[in-house]
Parts: structure tokens; sequence; C-alpha cells
């Protein structure tokens, strides 16, 4: 199948999916702590589990040897050259809270490598996607291409981060604390939504950590789609997770390194 009917299945994911999901937005709905009151609150509500099922299903029944991996039911086949990585709902702590700030994540890579990636917001009806090469928003006021803001230096840029929680004490803290005192304003709360505004250059850099996989493979193409960098901390590749930087472009995204690698 070609990329560009493995874009438009992406499409119908992310069409049935976001029907899953929203008669859950802002009603009564039953919810879960993952944690089990063993550590900070992390919400998995009906809409996750709904939504995920839904796409699992349309991807077991349309390419039945590829792999899958999700947040809410776990891996299956990940050895498979194509495997889908799937995040119902990214942001689910603003889901319960009533804010249009998640989406549903749905990423692709081919031998292990991200090449298509999509965000959908259906409360607002937008949709963010990208193939590594270009980057695209659409929504019921039209399409547009995305391209990060270039040539921002570090002491102008917009920064985001979903929590500053997320860094553990220590020195984590203080290499996030390093960047953030550099930047001309920082903004929190923002899940994957942060890294579709740095595609449409809104945000010029977001620094996160302990992100997993399926946080993060589905903006890695949109974000390099529109001309971004996104890394490690460590300069190497972010499709595993853990700590994320993503810049507008290459030189921003190298000042940032210099404070989180002192």
């Amino acid at each position: 199948m070609s990329v560009v009917d493995l874009a438009r299945f992406m499409d119908d994911l992310a069409t049935e999916s976001g029907q899953a999901i929203l008669p859950f937005f802002r009603a009564a709905f039953g919810m879960d702590d993952k944690t089990r009151g063993a550590g900070a609150f992390d919400p998995v509500t009906e809409a996750d589990r709904a939504a995920e099922v839904t796409m699992r299903g349309m991807i077991r029944r349309t390419f039945p040897t590829h792999g899958i991996l999700g947040e809410e039911f776990g891996s299956e086949n990940l050895s498979a050259e194509c495997v889908w990585v799937l995040d119902p709902i990214d942001g689910t702590r603003a889901f319960v809270s009533g804010l249009p700030t998640w989406g549903t994540l749905i990423g692709l890579t081919r031998h292990t490598e991200p090449v298509l990636g999509l965000m959908h917001q259906p409360y607002l009806g937008e949709r963010f996607s990208g193939d590594g090469a270009s980057a695209h928003f659409r929504s019921a006021r039209g399409e547009r291409t995305l391209r990060t803001r270039r040539g921002v230096k570090l002491n102008e840029a917009v920064l985001a981060t979903t929590d500053p929680r997320l860094f553990a004490d220590g020195d984590e803290s203080a290499r996030f604390a390093a960047v953030e005192g550099s930047v001309r304003m920082s903004r929190y709360g923002t899940d994957c939504y942060a890294y579709c505004m740095l595609a449409a250059g809104q945000i010029d850099l977001v620094v996160e950590a302990g992100l997993k996989p399926y946080d993060i493979v589905a903006l890695i193409p949109i974000i390099e789609g529109a001309g971004g960098v996104i890394t490690a901390w460590d300069g190497g590749t972010a499709s595993q997770g853990g700590r994320i930087v993503a810049a507008g472009d290459r030189a921003l995204h190298e000042a940032a390194l210099r404070h989180l690698n002192p």
C-alpha cells in the first residue's frame, strides 16, 4: 500500500476514534487511576479504552501483518516491518477537566523509524499530519502547510512543557530550569498541542521528560515535516520517548542542548 493510502487509512482511524471519544467529553464517565494509588495520579477513562479498541480492530482487519503499540492495551507483533503507535487520548488530565488541549496520536513506524504521524482533536475538528518531508493542518476553516518559526534566538523563544513536575528533582530539573530561565516566555499544560503549535510556528521550543513512545512517535513526522528538529536530550532519536527536546530550527535546538547537556 502506498504512503497516500496509508495516510488515508490514518485519517479513517482518526475519524472513527474521534466518534468513540466525543460522547464522553464533558460528560459523566468512568475513570481509573493506573497507579492504583501507588504514585502520582495517572488517569485512564472509558474514552481512552473505547478509542484504542476501535483503532486496533480497524488495523487488525486492514493490515493483519502489522504490529501495534498502544498506551492502553500494550503491544503485539512489534517485530513487524510496520508498527502502528497509538495514544487514544494524549492529555487525559485535560480531557477529564473539560479542556480541549488533548488529542489522539496515531503514528506509523517502518523498520522502527517514524514515517507518518497525525494528531486529531475531534472536539475542535483539527488535524495535524506529517510524513517527515511536509506537514499540514486541516480544519473546517480549510487546510494549510505547516512551517516552524525560524531564526529565533533562545532569549526570544516561547517554551512549552506539559508540567514542570515531569522533571526529576535534582540534575534533570536543574537542566530544564536552565533552559526555562533563558527564554522569553514559557507555557504549561499543553501536552501534544505544544508540538503541533511548534510545527505551526506559534511555539519555538518544547522540552519534556518521562515520555513513552506512544507519546511522541506520531509527533516526530509532523515536527520534521514542518522543518523543525526533535531529538532526545543527548541528541539521539526521540522515537523511544524519555527526555525530549523539539525546536523550530537547528540553531535553537543546539542552543537548548547546550543547557540540557552542560
